[in-house]
């Protein structure tokens, strides 16, 4: 980048790029370009970068993150669904050789394939990103279901979304996503970001969250998709006690009913308890006693 350019991120060269390419939103892909270097800068930063890391990025726009990334990693690795987007970046970002543009839809992505046919020697290997609202729970879960081991997860997203990410047992934000991300990431909102640095401007506030793998890994017994069944089942009406959760999940008749008395018993968790009281680890002790 030559020092006469602005930086993408500007308001005034955001404004130049969509004036110039006559580009219009997509409400349908929840498009919101950052237009705040400063916020750009600081989401980057959160992703503790050096030259050793290859970035995933998902959803780079007209490349207002990208370029800040591309300047602090060693490889990037953009991933974009609109197409009409894909010019766009070519220009914005033709003076950085360590970037990568596909057009992908990250829902239907293979991101080892993908590292392998682009980046075969990558390493270190973060995702960093401005997620659309609308999709970013799929997002994620597909992220953690990867089998690549991310070395950090730093992502915009809607705030109100955050704030169930990051949640503690005892609650109202607490919820089965909560325990899906901190089963086996430590998780953590560094910034919250208002929604007047966005073109177009969104009707919510976001919040910057950065995920990290824990030092200790949770092991599970029985299947990942059990152990999701049995806590989304308990969280399936956040009113209603652990115990009506379980009957409607496991069947209300005399046999049922005796089994999962002796199972609460068995890990000693109240029946009267609800979902949003347990701990991931009484989550992993009571799925388990369920579902072996």
């Amino acid at each position: 980048m030559t020092d006469k350019k602005q930086l993408i991120g500007t308001p005034t060269r955001t404004r130049a790029i969509l004036d110039t390419y006559g580009l219009s939103f997509k409400k349908s892909l929840g498009q919101n370009f950052l237009t705040e270097p400063k916020i750009l800068q600081q989401i980057a930063a959160a992703a503790e970068l050096t030259p050793n890391d290859t970035v995933i990025e998902i959803g780079p726009g007209i490349g207002s993150l990208t370029e800040i990334l591309a300047q602090q990693a060693g490889y990037v690795l953009a991933l974009e669904i609109d197409q009409r987007l894909l010019p766009i970046l070519d220009d914005t970002l033709a003076d950085y050789d360590n970037v990568t543009v596909v057009h992908q839809d990250v829902l239907k992505a293979d991101f080892q394939t993908l590292l392998q046919q682009y980046l075969p020697k990558a390493q270190n290997i973060k995702v960093v990103a401005n997620l659309p609202y609308y999709i970013t729970t799929p997002i994620l879960m597909r992220l953690l279901a990867s089998d690549i081991r991310w070395e950090q997860i730093v992502v915009l997203m809607q705030r109100e979304v955050a704030e169930r990410l990051t949640a503690n047992p005892g609650t109202k934000a607490y919820g089965s996503l909560s325990v899906a991300v901190q089963f086996d990431m430590d998780v953590d909102i560094t910034q919250i970001v208002p929604r007047t640095v966005f073109v177009p401007q969104p009707n919510v506030d976001s919040a910057v969250v950065r995920l990290k793998r824990k030092s200790e890994q949770r092991t599970l017994t029985i299947s990942e998709k059990a152990f999701t069944r049995v806590v989304k089942g308990c969280f399936a009406k956040r009113r209603k006690s652990l115990w009506n959760n379980l009957l409607a999940l496991y069947g209300k008749d005399e046999a049922t009913r005796t089994r999962l008395t002796a199972v609460l018993e068995q890990v000693e968790i109240q029946p009267n308890r609800r979902a949003e009281q347990l701990s991931i680890d009484d989550f992993i002790r009571l799925a388990t006693a369920l579902e072996q």
